[in-house]
């Protein structure tokens, strides 16, 4: 079932890549957002972390596509001189959104989340909804959208009660806003917090904030202050709440 539905949401998007040719002519410059953030400690305590994100934004007239992908890693050396992996996750979103009105659009979303020392192998995501622009100013945008998905994770083997299957699969709702202030003309703010949930047991929810402070530097080149938070409410022993703090040097062009 997995398989299928992967193989179905990625032929729907090649197609709507694809299509529309007409609109290409009216298509806008490609928009993209990368960030990078490295930690080292040196002392009594070795450690080493690495972020990487980035986001990618196109319009073909009426068709908007966009893809983001978020990559955490972090290594600490221990009592007898080995690193060891303390962090390592990545988690990804397509979304592909068609006009109806100037404020209103349908939307499609793909999601896959990897972390492997939450109580997950993997979630994978997938399902239409709509996306509405509650505010368009010259300082203020916020965007909110809802989609009604398919879900499936499949749980880490210590997490499995004996007897249980491994993977779940289920439906789930997900409400998500993307907030920019731009404070002044060199300093901007941005939020994107997301809310999922199974509609059929809503203990099974997961939420996820990324909050960052922008100052740009050169017409390119912005350092940034961000926090995210991420958080599965049904965990097994793991903690429920991830939270990274990061200096970053992002890129926009």
């Amino acid at each position: 079932m997995f398989k299928k539905v992967a193989f179905v949401s990625l032929a729907l998007s090649s197609l709507l890549f694809a299509q529309d040719t007409a609109d290409a002519a009216k298509s806008t410059p490609l928009k993209t957002h990368t960030k990078l953030g490295y930690i080292s400690t040196q002392g009594n305590t070795k450690t080493e972390s690495f972020s990487f994100d980035t986001k990618w934004e196109k319009a073909f007239g009426q068709h908007k596509f966009n893809w983001m992908f978020d990559a955490q890693y972090g290594k600490a050396e221990d009592s007898a001189g080995v690193y060891a992996t303390n962090k390592n996750k990545f988690f990804t979103e397509l979304g592909y959104d068609y006009a109806i009105t100037e404020r209103l659009a349908f939307n499609y979303l793909i999601g896959y989340k990897h972390d492997k020392f939450s109580a997950y192998n993997y979630q994978f995501y997938t399902g239409p909804g709509a996306k509405y622009q509650a505010l368009k100013m010259k300082a203020h945008n916020l965007s909110l959208e809802g989609n009604v998905l398919y879900s499936r994770d499949e749980y880490q083997d210590d997490n499995i009660p004996a007897g249980d299957d491994q993977t779940n699969d289920y439906a789930a709702i997900q409400a998500k806003g993307v907030y920019t202030w731009q404070i002044t003309e060199t300093l901007k703010f941005e939020e994107t917090a997301s809310y999922r949930a199974d509609m059929s047991d809503f203990d099974n929810y997961f939420v996820y904030s990324d909050s960052e402070l922008l100052a740009k530097i050169s017409d390119i080149f912005s350092a940034g202050l961000g926090y995210k938070i991420d958080y599965v409410n049904l965990s097994g022993d793991r903690e429920h709440t991830d939270r990274t703090l990061l200096a970053t040097l992002s890129m926009d062009y």
